[in-house]
């Protein structure tokens, strides 16, 4: 995949992908990135890439005339299949793993980072995807389109060694994934469970099970409410209710 950020900051962009699997994932050609920074493309001395928003008030506004040169010249052409302009926006479709999971089967990703009061809105007009990361301001749109670009990178095939780590994570079927433990088996007097020390897979997938849709039900029962329980996870969550009962 092809992954192309228009920033003033492409050093800030770039270094993010020299660290783990990321970074095996960029020198392995799974991913190839670029950083271009916006200002290259104004025509001034001082390269003047904002300007004071029409109507008067505070701030400055990322000029759109930079962005759309920017654009026609690393995205070239109409929209098309396989290319996706991103633009993070807090007013924009609220980002999710399902998001990401259809962002992941794209050929190319073009994020537009803006800055201070944002860009010129008419820029809009070129975005496929506008995308919020949640109800709140941050002072640009790299740190963003860094997250979803990870959150979209670790879905594509080859760049996460185990698939069973992605497919069976929080969120991907409408539930929160099960607690995990490692060495050692007491920690302060916090005990790994019984179950996961036993070595009968069948018990520890069931325990999982169970401990998966307890976690869903006591944090995001909204997600049971979007993804309805199958007739298996009925039976789990009514022992779920048998054990709270019989510790009350």
């Amino acid at each position: 995949m092809k992954i192309q950020f228009l920033t003033l900051f492409p050093e800030l962009v770039l270094g993010f992908f020299d660290h783990g699997l990321l970074k095996k994932a960029k020198d392995g050609g799974l991913i190839s990135l670029l950083a271009h920074n916006l200002r290259n493309w104004a025509t001034d001395r001082h390269k003047t890439a904002d300007d004071n928003p029409y109507g008067g008030g505070p701030g400055m506004v990322i000029k759109g005339d930079i962005c759309l040169k920017a654009l026609q010249e690393v995205a070239p052409g109409e929209k098309k299949d396989g290319r996706r302009i991103i633009l993070p926006a807090p007013d924009g479709k609220p980002f999710n793993q399902h998001y990401a999971a259809n962002l992941a089967k794209a050929d190319e990703l073009v994020f537009i980072c803006g800055r201070y009061e944002g860009i010129d809105d008419r820029v809009r007009h070129w975005v496929t995807d506008e995308i919020s990361i949640g109800d709140f301001v941050v002072f640009g749109g790299e740190l963003p389109s860094l997250l979803i670009t990870e959150a979209v990178a670790r879905l594509i095939p080859g760049v996460v060694g185990d698939k069973d780590s992605i497919e069976n994570e929080s969120f991907v079927a409408g539930r929160l994934d099960y607690p995990q433990y490692t060495r050692p088996a007491d920690l302060a007097g916090q005990k790994v469970p019984e179950v996961l020390q036993g070595g009968d897979h069948a018990e520890i997938e069931k325990w999982r099970k169970k401990q998966s849709l307890l976690r869903t039900l006591q944090k995001r029962p909204d997600l049971l409410l979007d993804h309805p329980p199958t007739e298996e996870e009925k039976s789990l969550l009514s022992e779920i209710l048998q054990d709270y009962l019989k510790t009350e």
